[in-house]
Order: structure tokens, then sequence, then C-alpha cells
């Protein structure tokens, strides 16, 4: 039996990485349009010319596939959140940029629907907050390390901290993007600058 030559063998592997490509952002953009529930995985496969079997090659399942495109939105969703924070030289600005930056995104139909709405109950909170860990969470988490450690905030245990404040936005974000109002999102900032203004140490008064 002939061997592939690499060539054959990387071609092969293009293609596979294609299909994965094709399939991921068929079904994010359906996921994001008709939910969960509405998507039938064949239709993906069939959209982006493939066989059902290799849909279930790629992902095993519909949920294989949702569990997949909930990984990329919310790798997005963390880059988004830091790049925001990058563009601020103040470890407070810092903080402030990059939850606004995740208010805001609540306006993307990906994240909405299938990061806010139906991530948490498809995958199960404990399954939907491990991915969260890896993303958005873990630049809070590391901001708020950094801003207790300069003395910015009080000391105090970080991790209900972090998830207190992920938890709020979370459920700001949704607000936001549900109330469909171009002033919901200045709303919802506002709101938050008072809540972090709150943890923040007291600054003591300039010396006359």
């Amino acid at each position: 039996m002939a061997v592939p030559d690499g060539r054959a063998a990387g071609r092969r592997a293009e293609q596979r990485a294609a299909t994965r490509r094709a399939l991921l952002g068929e079904g994010r953009r359906r996921f994001a349009a008709d939910g969960y529930q509405g998507v039938v995985l064949a239709d993906v496969a069939e959209a982006v010319g493939v066989t059902k079997g290799a849909a279930y090659h790629h992902f095993e399942s519909k949920a294989g596939l949702f569990h997949a495109v909930v990984a990329e939105v919310l790798e997005e969703l963390g880059a988004r959140v830091a790049a925001a924070a990058e563009r601020e030289s103040d470890a407070w600005e810092q903080l402030r940029a990059g939850c606004r930056a995740f208010l805001g995104a609540g306006s993307d139909p990906s994240v909405r629907r299938i990061v806010l709405v139906d991530a948490p109950t498809v995958m199960g909170w404990e399954e939907w907050r491990a991915l969260d860990e890896g993303s958005s969470a873990r630049h809070l988490r590391e901001a708020l390390s950094s801003l207790v450690e300069a003395g910015v905030l009080a000391r105090q245990p970080v991790e209900p901290l972090t998830r207190m404040l992920s938890g709020a936005m979370n459920e700001a974000a949704l607000w936001v993007a549900r109330s469909g109002s171009p002033e919901a999102l200045e709303l919802a900032v506002g709101t938050l600058d008072r809540v972090l203004d709150g943890l923040r140490v007291e600054r003591p008064s300039p010396t006359p």
C-alpha cells in the first residue's frame, strides 16, 4: 500500500481544519439567530456542503458543536476585554475599561444569545463557569488582585469579589442587550462606576 506523501497529508489536514472552521462559523450564526433548541446539526452540515457524518466526526453531537462555539465566543470576549484594558495606562482605569467592554459586548448576538442566555442552561452552570474562568473572568480576577496588592482596593479575598462582580456584569450585560435602548449601556456603565467607586479605598484629602 502506498504511503501518502507529506503534501497529501498536509492538504487533508488543511481540509479538515477548513471544514471545522466552516461548521463552527455556521453553527455560531445559527445558535445566535435561532437559539440552541432551534438548531439541527444536519442542517448546519448541509449549509456548509458537508455530510452529517463529517459534522459528527468533528464535534460528535450538536452539544459538542455548541460547546466549541461557546469556547470560541468566550475567547474572543476575553480578548476584547483585555484589549480595552490595555489601552489604558492606569490600573484603575484598566479595570473600568475592561468592565465597560464586557457590558457593551452584550449587544453582540453571539455573546447575548449563546453565552449569556443558552450556555448556562445547555451546558450546566459548572461547565459554563469553567469556560468563563479562562476568559473575561480571569482578566477580572487578575485586575482585582493587582488593585488589592497596590492598596487601591481594601485588602480582601479576591475570589468572592470576582464572582460577585462577574455575576452582576453578566446580568447587566444581558439587561443591556435585551432592553434595545441606546441609553441602557450608559445607565449600566454609570451604575458599574458607582459600584466600583464604593470598593475603592478612600483617598486622603490633599494637604492645604
